[in-house]
């Protein structure tokens, strides 16, 4: 057999990598592999294209308060959906069911007003499926089965995350090696799963460690009381809600306990921890200020906080302001379950696709 020149190895070597590089498979991709959001103006009929990524995703309403959201080109399977609510009643979002078509992912989401049942509304919807890594921060997100246990997960140091149910409507969800070095730190959403009935799910509480992060999930029925359903949950510390750093550059998110949490659980992604502002509006109104992270396309999301059966949305979209820039969420509005404003804990996260 001829041996090749030195040039012509250099190039076989080189066609070897290159085979090699294009067999790598999804779960070898860094983290995250797919993503997408969509802004839902249903006065408008229309998404809002400030608030849409990729360009091209589509809101079509099925049924009076159920829409089917196609975000283009992002299909991938598992993953986990988050979606915040925008009206000025008290009304809910949760997604029902969410899968991959071809090369797009397709969520489908519910809106409830208080006291459950269906109705139209604004919203904000959030898809994410990660794998692999490398992974820059603490970063994961489980998506859970109403019993507890694991539907998928992410956990950017390869550990296994677990979700157990505590009783009805209970659950402590783990995210062990997730380490960020204070007894409070980062953020958390959370979003109920359900295709038929009105829930929702909120934050009861978290605990940082040398271990990692333990969170807390309750979930309720429109009537208030406790139940158990499928829900996900996402736990993000100086990354953004999809679990990539730079990009993005523009991010932050926010713990209104009341009143602020530490800092270590306020962090914008240009001006560090402590950054971001919130002043009370009125009652169970709070405006929100992220400085300097006002690029589109961008996504804001919103959980309640605390150990009863209050919940919390968007009062309108928010803004994009030219000054700063800065994002300005004016206002987040909760309510008890009877639709009641109140003032109450929540968290929030701003983030853009830059």
């Amino acid at each position: 057999m001829s041996r090749l020149s030195l040039p012509a190895r250099f190039a076989a070597s080189l066609l070897m990598l290159a085979g090699f590089l294009a067999v790598v498979s999804p779960a070898d991709a860094a983290v995250p592999d797919r993503k997408g959001w969509a802004l839902w103006n249903d006065p408008g009929a229309a998404v809002v294209p400030s608030g849409t990524w990729p360009a091209g995703s589509s809101v079509i309403p099925t049924s009076p308060g159920r829409y089917q959201v196609k975000l283009v080109g992002q299909g991938a399977p598992q993953g986990v959906v988050h979606v915040t609510a925008i009206n000025n009643a008290p009304h809910w979002c949760q997604a029902e069911s969410w899968g991959q078509s071809g090369s797009d992912e397709i969520v489908n989401v519910a809106c409830y007003r208080a006291g459950g049942a269906l109705d139209r509304s604004s919203f904000s919807v959030f898809f994410v499926r990660a794998s692999g890594g490398p992974a820059p921060g603490p970063y994961g997100y489980v998506d859970s089965p109403a019993g507890g246990g694991i539907i998928s997960q992410y956990n950017s140091v390869g550990a296994g995350n677990t979700s157990t149910n505590l009783g009805p409507g209970q659950y402590q969800v783990k995210f062990p090696g997730l380490v960020a070095g204070g007894t409070l730190d980062g953020s958390v959403q959370v979003t109920a799963v359900h295709p038929q009935l009105g829930v929702r799910c909120k934050i009861r509480n978290w605990v940082s460690s040398g271990g990692g992060q333990d969170v807390n999930v309750l979930c309720f029925n429109g009537a208030g009381a406790l139940v158990n359903t499928r829900f996900t949950v996402t736990y993000q510390y100086k990354v953004s809600l999809y679990g990539a750093a730079v990009p993005p550059k523009y991010y932050g998110y926010f713990l209104n306990q009341p009143p602020a949490g530490p800092a270590s659980t306020n962090l914008n992604s240009v001006m560090g921890l402590g950054a971001n502002t919130i002043l009370a509006a009125g009652t169970g109104l709070s405006l929100v200020t992220f400085p300097k992270i006002a690029f589109p396309q961008n996504t804001v999301q919103v959980t309640a906080y605390g150990s009863n059966s209050n919940f919390c949305g968007l009062n309108t979209f928010w803004f994009n302001m030219s000054s700063g820039p800065d994002l300005v969420v004016r206002d987040v509005n909760c309510f008890t379950n009877a639709g009641a404003p109140v003032n109450t804990g929540f968290t929030i996260s701003a983030n853009s696709i830059l």
